[in-house]
């Protein structure tokens, strides 16, 4: 169903709210006489791009909402679409030249922690500032990035208590090797333990890894009650596959992921993901009138059959919190737009959210759900607003 892109606009831009207080200091500018440039940075190629490609479409229709009401200080925003490729060195070759030949303003990128640290110290160095929108380990902090997803004290505790709490209290630990699931594990386990209950196994296969016949063996022998998954990307589609290939589908076992959205599901098969649990914090199937007109307007804008996932969301969110703190601060200066975001709250399709007074994270809810059939998550629980804690005591 086709919706009215105005009312649209005038909707979402009546939800918004802006109340800043004086925060980090910092840097950059990036003006035209009638536009205003930003870049786009994900992966549109490679084993991630399964994962990144449907944050490109949530922050370009965030871009062409606000240029439809008028943009951001009078000025349209032009976006610079650049292509990661799944490779590190190939992010911070693009993030400098967003930086310093195109001179944007900010920048809306990256997916893994792996691209986000190579690109850090382009950020760092040429004063650039970076929304950064996925879920991720936490141990950071910079001036230079607002990280508008979960931080992972933020999901792992809660989905792990739920866990122990509901569905037993075993766990077999299965991720990706790098340093997200490296981290979320460090994060897991002593929670596991504080809840009473035993780390069986922890096992990591290589990022585009697709054999884990012998992890599944591993799982099968332990017998845990739970898996908790970090496995990222299109290595998923495999694991899945293999896991009810095994025996182990989520009607028989359960499997919680913190990096499974609506999006993978789509790459992985509906069929191979159903009964699995995922902890996000948005699903598409959360009911408040801020979430339908947004999925309605993804579906208008990309097809019915579109879904959305959480850090489509948290991108499309970015923008806005750009937006919204570059008209508080009156200026496009990076310094100024930094301070002028803290404490920023906005009225997301996730629900109120705010950025943190100081530490450039956001407050989210934990929400946990399970697949259905048709590839959308039951939401089985949801947390009150959760202070981030970027560096927890491990």
């Amino acid at each position: 169903m086709k919706i009215d892109r105005r009312q649209f606009i005038k909707s979402a831009a009546a939800v918004t709210t802006v109340a800043a207080l004086p925060g980090a200091p910092f840097i950059r500018s990036a003006a035209a006489a009638d536009t205003i440039k930003v870049g786009i940075l994900h992966s549109l190629s490679g084993t991630i791009a399964i994962a990144e490609a449907a944050i490109v479409d949530a922050e370009k229709m965030a871009i062409d909402e606000i240029n439809a009401a008028g943009g951001v200080m009078g000025r349209k925003i032009e976006p610079i679409l650049e292509d990661g490729a799944s490779d590190w060195p190939t992010f911070a070759e693009k993030a400098r030249k967003l930086i310093q030949k195109d001179k944007v303003a900010a920048v809306f990128g990256c997916y893994t922690s792996a691209s986000r640290k190579a690109v850090l110290p382009v950020f760092e160095q040429n004063n650039g500032l970076l929304y950064y929108p996925t879920y991720y380990e936490g141990q950071e902090q910079s001036k230079n990035v607002i990280y508008t997803a979960q931080e992972a004290t933020q999901s792992v505790i809660a989905a792990v208590e739920w866990l122990a709490k509901n569905k037993g209290k075993t766990f077999f630990l299965v991720g990706s090797d790098y340093i997200y699931p490296r981290t979320c594990n460090k994060i897991a386990k002593p929670t596991i333990a504080r809840v009473g209950g035993k780390t069986l196994g922890e096992e990591y296969a290589p990022l585009g890894h697709t054999e884990f016949s012998s992890i599944i063996n591993k799982i099968k022998a332990a017998k845990p009650d739970c898996i908790y998954s970090t496995v990222v990307g299109g290595s998923n589609v495999a694991f899945f596959k293999q896991l009810k290939a095994a025996g182990l589908s989520g009607d028989k076992q359960t499997l919680l992921s913190t990096v499974v959205s609506e999006n993978e599901i789509d790459g992985i098969g509906k069929e191979n993901a159903v009964g699995y649990y995922a902890c996000m914090g948005y699903f598409q199937s959360q009911k408040n009138p801020a979430n339908e007109k947004f999925v309605k307007a993804i579906k208008a804008k990309y097809g019915q059959d579109r879904v959305v996932g959480d850090p489509m969301e948290c991108g499309y969110t970015g923008v806005y919190f750009w937006k919204l703190a570059v008209e508080k601060a009156k200026s496009f200066d990076v310094e100024k737009v930094v301070a002028a975001s803290s404490n920023l709250p906005l009225s997301a399709p996730e629900g109120d959210i705010k950025l943190h007074a100081s530490n450039h994270h956001t407050w989210k809810h934990a929400r946990i759900g399970r697949a259905r059939a048709d590839g959308q998550f039951d939401i089985v629980y949801e947390s009150g607003l959760i202070e981030p804690n970027p560096f927890p005591k491990l």
